[in-house]
């Protein structure tokens, strides 16, 4: 299998390795980038990532190539995911897929013309087995008529220094924070509600990391907790001084189309993370924690614990033991047909609930998404 880059940064330097590892014959022929973050951590990790290529076009026409692979800096994900399907690629698009609703339209526009089936996203946390033991339980009826979510996703302040300093700091780049890193939960809980949001309000900002936050006095090792993460293109050493326009904190509330509700919380500065849910329904209540490694069901009429389970963490994931499974998954889509747990179209709406909770946000307003679903539903093609 002839595989092809764009935007060879520290993910997809790291996907080259979980791909690489799930399939022998996987071989990455070339990529574009002219400062490749990834490039190291590939070649350390024995991953040959062929030759540089000056542009895509020259990628796709000379590597012969079964794959294209997506992860370039966000705002150009549109036009790199466009050359690739106007020259019959098939495309795997790491998340957010794009950074606005005008470039979510313009997507769905192309996927109505050339076909959905033609991208697929990295929204990793689709595979993941504890998300995968939740809707066991929800498809077995333990659960019942989902009432209300509680989840949230948090980061400890080396990784949301990383963020203040890296150029997803700029939403110019990569959309901002709810939408560059939660996109993955809210697919999560999206697939959970199984319909589509339609009110949602929100608040948050920036309060932890401000000037007047920085530490006073602090020496160098005191302050390296900061700086553990390296940033890669448009990187920065400033934290507390960031002159990113990004927040450090947000919590939302989203009413779905059958009544239920959602409440989500992120923040980027949190020394004890977690990742967390609790989903409660008619018949029961599932709980569970990506970063703590549990998952429990307690049946509501009889408090009786349905599910109770640990995982054990992965030693080559950084996404709980989905990365290995979300690279083999879709390589068996590519020579088998097999179905996905998560399509693009999933990814563009789970898009738009955040880009509708940074709305809510700006303007201290609740969104109203009836009319986003009409615009995002024509440009698919989809009849009315």
């Amino acid at each position: 299998m002839r595989v092809g880059i764009i935007g060879l940064g520290f993910r997809l330097g790291y996907l080259a390795r979980v791909f690489s590892a799930a399939r022998d014959d996987f071989e990455i022929v070339g990529y574009v980038d002219p400062a490749p973050a990834g490039l190291s951590y590939a070649q350390e990790h024995g991953v040959s990532v062929g030759y540089a290529f000056q542009s895509l076009k020259a990628l796709i026409e000379e590597g012969q190539l079964d794959l294209l692979m997506v992860g370039s800096p966000n705002h150009l994900h549109l036009e790199h995911i466009r050359i690739g399907l106007e020259r019959g690629m098939k495309i795997f698009a790491e998340k957010p897929v794009v950074t606005s609703v005008d470039d979510t339209m313009a997507l769905a526009e192309l996927l109505g013309q050339y076909g959905s089936d033609r991208v697929m996203v990295g929204l990793v946390l689709r595979y993941a087995p504890l998300y995968q033991d939740l809707r066991q339980a929800q498809a077995e009826g333990q659960l019942g008529d989902i009432a209300a979510i509680e989840a949230s996703e948090t980061i400890p302040p080396y990784h949301g220094a990383f963020f203040m300093r890296d150029w997803r700091r700029y939403e110019r780049y990569a959309g901002s924070f709810m939408l560059e890193k939660c996109c993955h939960d809210l697919d999560l809980y999206n697939g959970v509600m199984g319909c589509r949001p339609l009110h949602v309000a929100s608040f948050g900002g920036r309060r932890s990391f401000t000037p007047d936050n920085s530490p006073q006095g602090a020496g160098a090792n005191d302050l390296e907790v900061y700086h553990r993460k390296p940033s890669g293109w448009e990187g920065s050493d400033k934290v507390f001084d960031s002159d990113g326009d990004i927040i450090d904190f947000q919590t939302a509330i989203v009413q779905y189309e059958t009544g239920a509700a959602l409440t989500f919380h992120t923040n980027l500065n949190v020394p004890d993370d977690y990742r967390r849910f609790a989903v409660i329904g008619a018949r029961g209540m599932a709980e569970g924690d990506f970063v703590r490694n549990y998952f429990k069901v307690t049946d509501s009429r009889t408090s009786e614990r349905l599910e109770d389970k640990n995982y054990k963490a992965s030693d080559l994931s950084v996404h709980y033991g989905a990365d290995e499974q979300m690279a083999e998954d879709i390589l068996r889509h590519l020579t088998e047909g097999a179905p996905l747990p998560v399509s693009v179209t999933d990814a563009l709406e789970a898009g738009l609930l955040a880009l509708a909770m940074d709305q809510a946000m700006k303007t201290r307003s609740v969104v109203d998404m009836t009319p986003i679903w009409q615009r995002f539903d024509t440009a698919l093609g989809r009849s009315q």
